[in-house]
């Protein structure tokens, strides 16, 4: 649990009441960071990991490697130390039963339900292996802490999404139209486990405000959390009311904050559903995907000025991820400041000190 008298950030009563401020749409969100011209303490680097079990689930190296990381990050504006402890995009498909292929990079789920007619119930098995090391992993982070960062939970994602990883991308959509009741029953069953991983993590991170952090570096003073399709790529807005709408509907309404996660151009489709369907959801990120998408095109770039603008006025607030250092302000010239949460990064210190100093202008 951060403490405020030892939080590797300055000023966090401020920023969090902005953050509160932009999920309400009336408040804007800065995350710049950059290296520290000096380390907030002297921690010690533990050096490469020996094994990519080491680099993933050793909860003394990992929590000991990125706590070395964050010693030497200066945090401002609205940005916050985080400590990160999920492995691959879908942890809860791990939980529910499918095993893990690491790489140095990145972690698979592999599908694990071969025959959905005899496969037992999707269930949460709290001695699952995977579960136990990314719990022992979060335990560590938080004892490590000490107060001076937060911990994010695993990135457990929900849905069809889990449902792809078990059953394989190809064959559920498959599946999707041979045998959609077993689908929308799954789906169920992922919601049920998705809310008691959720709260079993809760419980170990929540902060004295009884919130929590989580990926995509979200706070909120609740239960907080990034909510995604990826999948819905390759299926019509029909499909997406019947299989995806009925679980995240309810995933937002149980959480008291949260953030949908719009990957790539294929998926905004989607978005009249996100913005007039589901009056829960409080806020939109939007990362540009895709072959058509250059480095100069992402978060902060001019095309997607009229996105957000469309967001924001379908009283969604917005984040916008991979925006350029020199691309704020004009992106602040164009959109306006209220509901808008910007990450960013600097090349100094004080080149991240001089940007909130002038984005201080658009509040």
């Amino acid at each position: 649990m951060a403490d405020t008298n030892r939080l590797w950030k300055g000023n966090w009563d401020q920023a969090r009441a902005n953050h509160i401020k932009w999920w309400d749409q009336q408040g804007l969100v800065l995350w710049v960071t950059a290296p520290r011209e000096k380390p907030w303490e002297e921690f010690p680097d533990p050096g490469p990991s020996i094994s990519l079990e080491q680099e993933w689930y050793d909860p003394i190296w990992r929590t000991k490697k990125i706590a070395y990381k964050l010693s030497r990050k200066y945090f401002g504006a609205e940005s916050f130390p985080l400590l990160y402890t999920w492995t691959g995009a879908g942890d809860l498909a791990a939980f529910l039963g499918s095993s893990v292929e690491m790489s140095s990079t990145t972690i698979w789920f592999n599908p694990c339900i071969t025959d959905p007619d005899t496969h037992p119930p999707l269930k949460l098995d709290r001695n699952n292996a995977v579960l136990g090391k990314v719990a022992a992993l979060v335990d560590e982070a938080v004892r490590q802490s000490g107060g001076r960062y937060f911990v994010s939970p695993p990135d457990i994602v929900e849905n069809i999404d889990v449902l792809a990883s078990m059953r394989g991308s190809e064959t559920l959509l498959c599946d999707m139209i041979e045998r959609p009741e077993w689908v929308e029953q799954r789906v169920a069953e992922i919601n049920r486990a998705f809310f008691e991983t959720f709260d079993l993590f809760f419980e170990k991170i929540k902060d004295m405000q009884g919130g929590n952090t989580f990926v995509f570096n979200i706070w909120g003073p609740g239960k907080t959390c990034k909510v995604q399709c990826d999948a819905s790529a390759m299926f019509s807005p029909a499909m997406y009311r019947r299989f995806v709408l009925p679980s995240l509907r309810e995933q937002c309404r149980w959480l008291d904050y949260s953030l949908y996660h719009l990957d790539g151009e294929t998926a905004l489709q989607h978005l009249d559903i996100l913005l007039c369907e589901i009056p829960e959801l409080n806020a939109i990120e939007w990362t540009p995907m895709g072959a058509s998408v250059s480095k100069s095109e992402r978060g902060g770039n001019p095309k997607w000025y009229d996105l957000y603008r469309r967001i924001l006025k379908g009283g969604k607030s917005v984040q916008a991820v991979g925006v350029a250092y020199d691309q704020v302000i004009p992106l602040l010239d164009a959109v306006g400041g209220k509901g808008m949460y910007i990450s960013t990064g600097a090349p100094t210190e004080d080149a991240a000190r001089k940007l909130e100093d002038r984005v201080n202008a658009y509040r």
